[in-house]
């Protein structure tokens, strides 16, 4: 029986990961540019969303965005990764707003995370984002893609009201995302649902006729046409057939700044006397964990999506989020993570190097000041398309069909993962895809703990040679004791363990058992290699 060996991952995590040299920077700067730009429109409404649902002050999420774009693009080892507010830590933060009383103490907090993650990435704590395994690491990507789909549809058609990243199953609007699906194919706004339709069509045959054609608009992303036809279609309608204007909550609102004034009001320090509550580093704590691992689950799925196929160094992106978080806390922001929806939209539209997600903290910081009108006549239908289309390249039927072809081992845990987090949360979700995935480990384990070895002569004479793999763990235990004890009377049995490097104590403390019990059970037992040691109770 041959032995089945788990085969660690092969990215690995460099000591001291070196970074790019300006000038491959700036030499993909036509193509990051315009992924910037994509990426921007994207996250725009998605951090104000996720300071609306967090129950933050609006603009909070901005302040994330910026942080996470123009400081934490150059601190991480990522070169596609995009960090900003994540609507996983939403109910985190609702819950610190109401445990810690005000959302200046929730920026203590954060503040506090932020230390944390660098402690953590000090520690080299990142390589746990190197234990999940790939079939589970697919399945959220899927899941992911699945969720975009059927959450963005309502904002297609100009119906869900709810925030814009709302990802969970249960939304904070009171439904699901299958209710509100329904919801939104019932009854929908004519206006947001052509924009929506005709902007998810023109990606399309933009993306896959035009620029696949015509060599020069290879260089222009689909999303960013998409963009300006769904402002001249908007505007239109509001002049054509005001009973199909795209009403104003299904508009990108972004705050108006008119003065310095205005400016400085946007950022809020934290309370510093919250840093002598104890309930402060709890929240700290949690925000700290779970930032950490969405982070790093992201970063291990952009890898697998980036065609280049670069490695991100994870105690390095732990201690870049770290100080990301702090920097937000301090000017009023939320908690940050590396975020897989922007950073599938930065893939999707070209981005090369770190320099787009910089050019869309940017562009983030430029929108506050000077762009507010013109961004706030952008409909959210067209980048619902936009993201329908990066869904869609998550869920690639392929992608299915692969996993399928893997086998069961593989194919379980994707699906499950899938499943998972389309019906919780991103977390909650992997988790359980995780548990699938170690049941196989499990199982790996407790069938490769030996070999039979056994030739037509041995059988005859009734001798059977069990030869002990080169690592024997407690894991193995029970496949071993489960073939000791199917030896019938008159057997002889070598237990051989001479290649053995490691045997566990509690495999040799079944083991001993065995041989103390085995001559009254007419068996014939020899131990090579394997120490006898002292069983309790004997």
């Amino acid at each position: 029986m041959p032995q089945i060996v788990s085969a660690p991952s092969q990215r690995a995590t460099p000591t001291t990961p070196s970074a790019p040299a300006p000038k491959g920077v700036f030499s993909s700067l036509g193509k990051d540019a315009p992924a910037g730009l994509v990426v921007f429109l994207v996250a725009l409404p998605l951090c104000l969303g996720i300071s609306l649902a967090s129950g933050a002050p609006l603009l909070a999420g901005i302040i994330t965005g910026i942080v996470g774009g123009v400081m934490v693009s150059w601190l991480s080892g990522s070169q596609l990764s995009v960090s900003g507010p994540a609507a996983g830590l939403t109910a985190i933060i609702l819950t610190a707003l109401q445990t810690l009383g005000s959302f200046e103490a929730v920026l203590a907090a954060t503040v506090i995370a932020g230390a944390l993650q660098v402690v953590m990435g000090l520690v080299r704590a990142g390589i746990i984002g190197l234990y999940f395994p790939t079939s589970v690491i697919r399945g959220m990507l899927a899941a992911i893609g699945l969720i975009l789909i059927l959450k963005q549809i309502p904002h297609l058609l100009g119906v869900d009201t709810d925030y814009f990243e709302d990802m969970s199953f249960l939304q904070f609007d009171g439904q699901n995302t299958f209710t509100a699906l329904s919801g939104a194919l019932r009854s929908f706004g004519w206006g947001s649902a052509l924009i929506g339709l005709v902007s998810l069509g023109v990606l399309l045959f933009w993306e896959n006729v035009l620029a696949k054609r015509v060599a020069v608009l290879r260089m222009i992303p689909g999303a960013l046409v998409v963009v300006l036809l769904s402002i001249g279609i908007s505007s239109l309608l509001d002049v054509a057939l005001p009973v199909l204007r795209v009403r104003p909550e299904h508009l990108v609102q972004l705050p108006n700044i008119t003065s310095w004034s205005d400016f400085m009001n946007v950022f809020t320090q934290p309370r510093w006397s919250a840093f002598m509550v104890p309930a402060t580093y709890t929240v700290a704590f949690t925000i700290a964990i779970v930032a950490s691992l969405e982070s790093l689950l992201s970063v291990e799925a952009v890898d697998k999506l980036d065609p280049q196929k670069r490695a991100t160094p994870t105690n390095r992106e732990l201690m870049a989020q770290g100080a990301g978080n702090m920097v937000s806390g301090l000017l009023g922001g939320l908690p940050m993570t590396a975020v897989i929806v922007r950073s599938s939209a930065n893939i999707n539209a070209g981005g090369q190097t770190r320099m787009s997600a910089f050019l869309h903290g940017l562009l983030l910081l430029i929108s506050l000041l000077f762009l507010d009108t013109i961004l706030n006549k952008i409909p959210l239908s067209a980048l619902a398309a936009v993201l329908l289309v990066v869904g869609y390249k998550l869920t690639k039927p392929a992608l299915y069909r692969t996993q399928w072809k893997l086998g069961w081992r593989q194919f379980l845990p994707f699906i499950v993962t899938i499943v998972a987090v389309l019906l919780t949360d991103l977390l909650k979700g992997v988790t359980i895809g995780l548990v699938v995935g170690i049941f196989y480990i499990l199982k790996t384990h407790y069938e490769s703990a030996y070999f039979l070895r056994q030739s037509p002569e041995l059988q005859a004479a009734g001798v059977y040679h069990l030869k002990l793999s080169e690592h024997v763990s407690f894991l193995n235990k029970a496949s071993i004791v489960r073939m000791l004890e199917q030896f019938s009377p008159g057997s002889r049995v070598i237990l051989d363990g001479t290649e053995s490097e490691m045997i566990d104590y509690d495999v040799l403390e079944a083991i001993e058992n065995f041989r103390q019990s085995a001559a009254d059970r007419g068996l014939d037992l020899e131990l090579r290699g394997i120490p006898q040691v002292e069983v309790m109770g004997h």
